[in-house]
């Protein structure tokens, strides 16, 4: 790899953040910090006048958190329970304690409810107090434009003529809930990693779709196609919101 492949390929990492487990060990599927941490801030049903500010991702015990089932790819966190950690600015007309438990409760239910993940621990620190009526309104969110990945020909879209990569890219993209292939490993051109009988298959969650469901239907389409890897996993890189 040259220097500037290399510079190239930890910007992106950087920029797409830690690698964490979607669901449990038996679950074979990932997701990107940058994908989940966008997910809780679009989707948490945060108390009125509360605004979440810096929100980060991490495994709460990764010293005994098991092993996967299938080979993670490469830099992700081992399948243990998460910790979120964020801080929020909200005004201060109520206790500070009472809005701090349902900032708590609605960060969990986003991301259970939205994405599939098992979180262990939320942590919440007050960063500002806004005055009675002042603005408080969420930034908007605003996913990254993720690299374009060639569509299929016509016909191909079930993958039943092709083999290898373009064949698993082709069932992934025939799977309910699968928005587009969006590639943050591996470079642009390389939505589908297969190596020694394992695929990597990274995708972007369509609107509505549940996170974990998707990326637990697309293995299954993939494991069961004609000439299938042996083992599948899924790494999620983007959530799209209505």
């Amino acid at each position: 790899m040259s220097a500037n492949q290399l510079s190239q390929a930890v910007r992106q990492q950087l920029g797409i953040g830690r690698v964490l487990p979607l669901g449990g060990p038996a679950d074979g599927s990932w997701i990107t910090e940058r994908a989940a941490a966008g997910a809780l801030r679009a989707g948490a049903a945060t108390p009125a006048g509360v605004r979440i500010g810096t929100l980060r991702l991490s495994v709460a015990d990764p010293g005994h958190a098991p092993e996967p089932a299938v080979p993670a790819p490469l830099s992700a966190l081992p399948p243990g329970p998460l910790r979120i950690e964020a801080d929020f600015t909200a005004v201060a007309d109520r206790p500070l304690t009472a809005v701090a438990d349902q900032v708590r409760a609605a960060l969990l239910e986003a991301a259970v409810q939205d994405l599939g993940l098992v979180v262990g621990v939320v942590d919440l620190r007050v960063s500002g107090l806004l005055e009675a009526g002042e603005e408080a309104a969420p930034t908007p969110y605003a996913p990254r434009p993720e690299p374009p990945v060639a569509a299929p020909a016509a016909g191909d879209r079930t993958g039943a003529t092709q083999e290898g990569p373009a064949g698993i890219a082709a069932v992934a993209r025939g799977v309910a809930g699968v928005a587009r292939l969006a590639p943050a490993l591996g470079g642009p051109s390389r939505p589908v990693r297969l190596a020694e009988g394992h695929a990597l298959v990274q995708l972007a969650v369509a609107a509505g779709h549940r996170a974990l469901d998707v990326a637990h239907a697309v293995r299954e389409a993939v494991a069961a196609a004609p000439a299938g890897p042996s083992t599948v996993a899924v790494l999620v890189t983007a959530v799209e919101r209505d």
